[in-house]
C-alpha cells in the first residue's frame, strides 16, 4: 500500500526507530508511547486488520506474539508483566490499517482497559 506510513517505513521512505527485523516481521517504537516501554510489531506483508488474515497467515500471528515476548525480555519488563495489544478497526482504537501488535510495560496496567 504505496500510502501507508507502516509500509513507508518497512521500504525506508519515512523514518522510524526500528528494534528489530526479519525477513517477515519488523518492530518499532511507538511515536506516541503510552508506557515506557510501547513497541509495535508488524508483518511487512500489508494486511489491515487482523479480520483480514487469511488461513495463509496463520503462523504470522504466532511469529508476531514470538517476537513481542522476544523484546519484552530484551526490554526488561517480562518479569513485571507486559501488555499486548492488536487493536481491530476503528471501534477498538486501530488508527493506522496495517495490522500491529502493541507491546506495552514499564508500568501498571488496569483491567479493564480503556
Amino acid at each position: 500500500m504505496p500510502e501507508c506510513i507502516f509500509c513507508k517505513i518497512i521500504r525506508r521512505e519515512m523514518p522510524g526507530k526500528i528494534v528489530y527485523e526479519d525477513e517477515t516481521v519488523i518492530a518499532i517504537e511507538d511515536i506516541h508511547p503510552q508506557a515506557p516501554v510501547h513497541l509495535l510489531v508488524l508483518p511487512k506483508a500489508h494486511i489491515e486488520t487482523l479480520g483480514a488474515m487469511g488461513s495463509e497467515d496463520e503462523g504470522l500471528i504466532g511469529k508476531l506474539f514470538s517476537v513481542a515476548a522476544r523484546l519484552a525480555r530484551e526490554r526488561g519488563v517480562e518479569s513485571r508483566g507486559y501488555r499486548t495489544v492488536i487493536n481491530n478497526g476503528t471501534g477498538a482504537g486501530q488508527s493506522v490499517f496495517h495490522l500491529h501488535l502493541h507491546v506495552l510495560g514499564g508500568r501498571v496496567f488496569h483491567w479493564p482497559p480503556g
